[in-house]
């Protein structure tokens, strides 16, 4: 169980509402752990996803998959007014590169 809880995606950040560190997981966006030590805030989430992982399976609920083992493609969809597709296709056409390279490249 050690192994597939660090597969899961970890962030300790500071909070100043709280005057701690909070530990946080992106798979488990519920679950967060406050500490005054950065490493024990990161020890906190980690243990608390391992018991929720626990409980959901004596639930014999689904567990969600760690970010790190899924797949993707590369494409999705985003909707977006027409005046920006408008705009943005003129912003490619003036660069001379192609709608998704621009959009691509704003993201990245």
């Amino acid at each position: 169980m050690a192994k597939e809880i660090d597969r899961y995606t970890y962030r300790v950040t500071w909070s100043e509402e709280d005057q701690e560190y909070v530990g946080l997981c992106a798979e488990f966006p519920s679950l967060s752990w406050l500490e005054k030590n950065q490493g024990k805030a990161l020890s906190g989430i980690c243990r608390l996803v391992h018991e929720c992982i626990t409980d959901l399976r004596a639930q014999e609920e689904e567990v969600p998959k760690p970010i790190a083992m899924q797949n993707y493609s590369g494409k999705f969809m985003l909707r977006i007014p027409p005046q920006t597709h408008r705009n943005l296709a003129i912003q490619a056409a003036e660069s001379g590169v192609s709608l998704n390279r621009l959009v691509s490249s704003k993201l990245y």
